[in-house]
């Protein structure tokens, strides 16, 4: 996990291309429109709001936040679909603070282990910039938004609340996953 444009997404898919890890991932859902570049099932399942108050009324929501932006609510959850089994296999997920505290309450503190990406916010703003600029469309206003709403959601207290103490500084993109590797196989 990590504030926008920290390199968690990047990272994310670096790490299931390690041969020495044997990871899936754990695919969340959400509400918002899907992004160039992205797949249904890879990044996420992208759903509606029905679709999400199906798996609600089911009771298979683990955890679901809404995100108030320029373009209206956009939902992202984490549901017990059935495609995990986690005392099988070992997942990764990116996910923020809040999810994180929900997730380890749901699957067992000693299951879930969090994985903390930190930049620089000039270093991570211009990154988010550079990314907007290669999109069709960009949403400039968006990328603000975010950018300044990471700021309350993953503050240092939330951070502390969850738990989260290891950090993983992104400055250089393969020192930083030599790190994270590492840090699991030492888990």
């Amino acid at each position: 996990m990590g504030k926008s444009a920290s390199g968690k997404d990047s990272l994310y898919r670096m790490l299931f291309k390690t041969d020495r890890l044997d990871m899936k991932p754990l695919v969340t859902y959400t509400t918002r429109p899907i992004r160039e570049g992205e797949h249904e099932g890879a990044e996420y399942h992208f759903t509606d709001i029905a679709g999400m108050k199906a798996l609600e009324e089911k009771g298979l929501i683990i955890e679901s936040r809404v995100y108030h932006t320029v373009h209206g609510d956009w939902y992202y959850f984490t549901a017990d679909d059935g495609s995990t089994d986690i005392r099988k296999e070992n997942y990764l997920v990116i996910s923020t603070p809040e999810a994180f505290s929900k997730l380890k309450a749901y699957y067992g503190a000693e299951h879930v282990h969090p994985i903390y990406i930190e930049v620089e916010d000039g270093l991570r703003l211009s990154r988010a910039l550079e990314r907007e600029r290669a999109q069709k469309e960009p949403k400039y206003k968006e990328m603000c938004r975010r950018f300044l709403a990471d700021c309350d959601d993953f503050s240092e207290e939330k951070l502390r609340l969850a738990g989260i103490d290891r950090r993983f500084v992104n400055i250089d993109m393969d020192t930083c996953l030599k790190e994270i590797i590492e840090w699991i196989l030492s888990a």
